[in-house]
């Protein structure tokens, strides 16, 4: 029986991951950074190992044993009171995670970067061999894209097989973080909470459903060449459709008030400003805004081809995340 490890497994995607894996038998092997968390992580099959991907020690410890590894753990926040925290965790700690996989004798390791590396698109959806048009926007991009070019050279120098995966927007059923923050959206619009579109609503993004995510690692894990990214995106749609969609299947349709992007940007500094004087981290940088000012269409034809990937239409992963808030969330 495979054995697997896996870091980020309290996160909303590690944490679906590992409940996949569970499911379909694999014995799993997960690292967990905080005692008060540990309650995720009580599937059949897995067994916890305190620690973190900062320590090259707890990683050896976990990885003992097992031929895989997915590495999910990252901080994805829009802010930290440290900004090294960034480098720290999601550039050293990829370093810690590929140097333990080489010393270990790992067969296969997926990393799970962000689409957000690949940059906004132009005239067509991005792939994975697209120059950037524009510098990047914020501390979660440059440190995910360093972790890249990190397992990109272990894949050549070392001959690590590592795969890399490239997901967008994700939403769907599972743990509430800031991961899942476009859940969390979707459960204010229906709950008449939302009222805002984006600058004009014209902004396109690559909108995918969870389970698709969670199938792209596997496949990615399957068929994934090493030293390759693979874009796991789902259906490009402008905030105007998305929102459609969702007042569609959700049955509930609210005006929307349209909020120009020098308005944005200003509600930005404020909410910086009042991090400085309160401590409280804030909901959005001006970074992330501009970041949200381009388009984000992505093309996903290479993870088709080579890993057989598909993902669910909007409209329906829109429905199965409404039915699902339904039961779980006490949605009116």
């Amino acid at each position: 029986m495979m054995k697997i490890f896996i870091t980020g497994g309290t996160g909303y995607l590690g944490n679906k991951l590992v409940n996949h894996l569970s499911e379909s038998g694999y014995l799993i092997n997960a690292l967990c950074h905080s005692p008060s968390k540990k309650k995720f992580l009580q599937f059949p099959g897995v067994e916890i190992f305190d620690g973190d991907i900062s320590e090259i020690s707890s990683l050896r410890k976990a990885m003992a044993g097992c031929t895989h590894v997915y590495h999910v753990a990252g901080y994805a926040r829009v802010w930290a009171k440290d900004p090294s925290t960034y480098y720290q965790i999601n550039t050293v700690g990829t370093k810690n995670v590929l140097d333990a996989a080489v010393e270990m004798g790992i067969h296969k390791m997926v990393f799970t970067s962000t689409a957000g590396v690949l940059g906004p698109s132009k005239e067509n959806p991005v792939k994975e061999s697209d120059e950037r048009i524009v510098g990047f926007f914020n501390d979660y991009e440059v440190t995910k894209w360093e972790a890249e070019e990190l397992c990109i050279k272990y894949a050549k120098e070392k001959r690590l097989n590592v795969t890399i995966v490239n997901p967008p927007r994700i939403y769907g059923p599972g743990l509430d973080s800031e991961s899942n923050a476009l859940t969390t959206m979707i459960k204010k619009y229906v709950d008449g909470k939302w009222r805002i579109l984006p600058s004009d609503g014209t902004g396109i993004g690559s909108y995918v459903y969870v389970d698709d995510i969670i199938r792209g690692h596997i496949l990615a894990m399957e068929k994934g060449r090493s030293g390759e990214r693979y874009i796991l995106s789902g259906e490009n749609a402008s905030y105007i459709d998305f929102f459609s969609k969702l007042a569609k299947v959700s049955e509930k349709k609210f005006h929307l008030i349209k909020l120009p992007l020098p308005i944005m940007l200003l509600a930005g500094q404020f909410l910086l400003l009042k991090t400085k004087i309160t401590g409280k981290p804030p909901k959005i940088t001006p970074g992330w805004i501009k970041k949200y000012s381009y388009d984000w269409a992505l093309n996903c034809e290479k993870a088709k081809i080579e890993l057989g990937y598909s993902y669910l239409p909007l409209e329906e992963g829109l429905k199965k995340t409404i039915d699902w808030l339904k039961e779980n969330k006490d949605l009116k």
